[in-house]
This record gives C-alpha cells, structure tokens and sequence, in this order.
C-alpha cells in the first residue's frame, strides 16, 4: 500500500515513546542504524527501527505502522546515499525533523551496471564512516535535547574509539595476505568502503541487491577473478542465496569463507545484535579466511 494512502491512518497518532516512556523519539530507517544512535544517545532517546532484524533495506515497502511510527518520531534517520528509495515519499508524510546519517562521508560511486555512478550506499561498512556517522547524530541529537549535549558528544567520542578498534585490528591481520590475494569476493557489492580502507580489492556478482540473482556473465567474471589471482576464499551476505556464489567456489577449488552481514542485525540472541558485534564478526570471517586462521 502507499504510503500516501495511509498518511490518515497517523493522525492521532501520540507524539511519545511507547508506554510510559516520554523520552524524545528517534526513528531510523534501520536495524544497523538504530544500533548505531542507540550507542550515541546512552539513555537519553527513545531510538525505533522501521525495519526488523533480517529484513533488506533496498526493496522494502512501508506500512501502515510505519507511518503511525513517525508520526510520533521527534527526528527521523536515514542513511542517504540512495539506499532507502523509498524514503523520500515516506518522509513527506512524517511531521519531523530529518537527518542523513552518512552526511559527513565522502561516497565512493557503483563502477558497474545500471548502477554506474550512483553513490554505493553502504557507507556504514567500514569503522571509519560510522565514526562520522555518530558525530553527525551526536549533533542532531544536541539539537533535540540540548539538556544532554555533552553526553552526546562523549558517547560518540567512546563509540569512535571501538570503531578505530576495529579498523586497526583488521589491518595488523590482513597484513601478512600477499598482494595479489587482497580480494573481498561477495556476492553485493556492500564492502566498497571496507575493502578501501583494508586495502583489499573488491569483486562482487551484482552492485546492488534489488535483483539479487547473479547473470551467468557475472559469475563467470568472478570466476576469472578468482582463478587469475588464486583467491583462497569467497563470501555472500546473510539476506540473499548463497546459491550463485557457491558455483564460483566449484568452478574455482576457493573456500566459502562464511556468510557476512550487512543490511540488517541479527535479533538478540544472534551472532550480530549490534552494529559492533556485525563489523568484527565481518572483519573477523573476512581476515580468518583470507589470512587461513580458520580451523
């Protein structure tokens, strides 16, 4: 249903956190991201995803009770950069201020496809943009709760440092991968950012996940890949088929280097209940595979 057809259905709405909680109302466009604010916010905000944990992020559709959601949201979050396309028509019916969360970073465009040109959206993959990313909302949220300003500031200023963490420790350990198999093969090509700053090179089936089903021509390419540079591992992410990328382990003698998350968290009881538990248990599949260091 569109989102225009059910605009009404906010209008009495309560502009409040749910229950007795009257703190200020935070609504991101996703599970990462509203792990990302929750760190920067302490308990501060009420923070809410739109999505729940395993949904994708590109296609997805808002509901009726999406739109209830932000009717009540003192500030809404997106990540920009072309990810939610749906985003523009939801907010024209939301009565909030708004916020890019990826506005401090420099994008990197697709190369590839109908695609080429577009921002990669992804931003949220390498440590360093997340570390723009809470000082952008520690901002926006000084603006919603001057009172708490300073925690704010000092929230995203500790985040930063386990994010810079994270991009050290992935560096000391690919360092000893030779040159020629410093390849990030994945299904999406969601690790733009991640692969730049780990210096590895990137190859990927498709660009985007909006058709998520890999063309023969694409897996063949990777194939090539794979072989002309003896690539010793491979990986897919967590919210698509593994299926065309294990044709590539089968054409090539290359290990599957395991399932890697990035539009979504897991739910609490998974492998990935925070952003900082899905970035080093990325960065861990990714280096363990590519370095040998798995059992």
């Amino acid at each position: 249903m569109a989102v225009a057809a059910v605009a009404l259905l906010a209008g009495c709405a309560p502009r409040a956190g749910a229950g007795d909680d009257d703190r200020p109302v935070v609504l991101t466009t996703f599970t990462v991201l509203a792990d990302i604010a929750r760190q920067v916010a302490g308990d501060h905000l009420h923070v809410e995803s739109i999505t729940k944990p395993g949904a994708e992020i590109h296609g997805y559709q808002p509901t009726p009770g999406d739109v209830r959601k932000a009717a009540r949201a003192d500030l809404i979050v997106d990540n920009g950069l072309d990810l939610e396309l749906w985003f523009d028509r939801f907010l024209a019916d939301a009565d909030a201020p708004h916020v890019v969360a990826s506005a401090g970073v420099e994008p990197i465009a697709i190369t590839g496809d109908a695609y080429a040109g577009r921002p990669n959206p992804h931003a949220w993959m390498s440590p360093a943009n997340v570390q723009a990313y809470a000082a952008t909302l520690a901002d926006a949220f000084a603006g919603l709760d001057p009172a708490h300003a300073d925690d704010f500031q000092a929230n995203a200023q500790q985040y930063q440092r386990q994010l810079q963490q994270v991009d050290d420790d992935l560096a000391r350990r690919l360092a000893a991968v030779p040159e020629s198999q410093r390849v990030l093969v994945t299904c999406e090509g969601a690790f733009t950012y991640l692969a730049r700053d780990a210096g590895l090179t990137e190859q990927y089936l498709w660009p985007v996940n909006a058709e998520n089903q890999a063309t023969p021509q694409q897996v063949a390419a990777v194939v090539d890949h794979v072989r002309d540079n003896d690539v010793p591992a491979v990986f897919c992410e967590s919210t698509v088929s593994d299926k065309p990328m294990r044709q590539v382990v089968e054409a090539t003698g290359a290990e599957f280097g395991g399932t890697l998350y990035v539009d979504s968290l897991s739910g609490p009881d998974g492998p990935v209940p925070t952003y900082l538990d899905l970035i080093r248990y990325d960065t861990d599949t990714i280096a363990d595979a590519l370095t040998g260091a798995r059992e």
